[in-house]
């Protein structure tokens, strides 16, 4: 019996670097890990299976796959508590509460559309660029990752956790 064949809009390698950029930053550091809009939860299951973190997907679209564990409802920025690291790869309409979460928890979020400030226009870069501004007004350090897959919505930003 083969393997099901997942679809997914975009570059099918995020899921595995940005896995693996999790594990090579935070290590057995952390431990439970919200993946925000985590869709079918590829992600989720190379970060439980492959690296043995407790990681759920948290999205409202409930069609994760089978033994991926979720919680079917929106995240919202007080659900950080619950989590050691808070990861929105393309989080869509959580992109706010994703990054508002850095002030309780490190965060990983890798934007892609414009739901951060809905009344501007904004382009890949400069939707990262005001996500740092927002980030530098409180005073919340963080780094940009440039990740190996394919762009222009390939530009992280990880805040809190051990940075280089």
């Amino acid at each position: 019996m083969g393997r099901m064949q997942v679809k997914c809009h975009g570059d099918d390698s995020r899921f595995e670097e940005v896995a693996a950029f999790v594990y090579d930053r935070f290590g057995n550091s952390v431990k439970y890990i919200a993946d925000v809009a985590g869709g079918q939860g590829l992600l989720s299951r190379i970060l439980s299976k492959k690296y043995n973190y407790d990681a759920e997907v948290i999205d409202p679209r409930h069609y994760q796959l089978v033994g991926v564990r979720n919680r079917e409802c929106e995240y919202k920025s007080d659900m950080a508590g619950f989590y050691d690291l808070i990861v929105g790869l393309h989080p869509d309409e959580a992109t706010r509460d994703v990054v508002e979460s850095a002030k309780a928890r490190p965060v990983l979020v890798v934007p892609c559309c414009n739901f951060w400030d809905k009344t501007r226009k904004l382009g890949a870069k400069e939707l990262v660029a005001d996500i740092a501004k927002w980030l530098d007004e409180h005073g919340i350090r963080y780094e940009l990752v440039q990740f190996r897959f394919k762009g222009p919505k390939n530009v992280g930003i990880l805040t809190g956790g051990p940075v280089r």
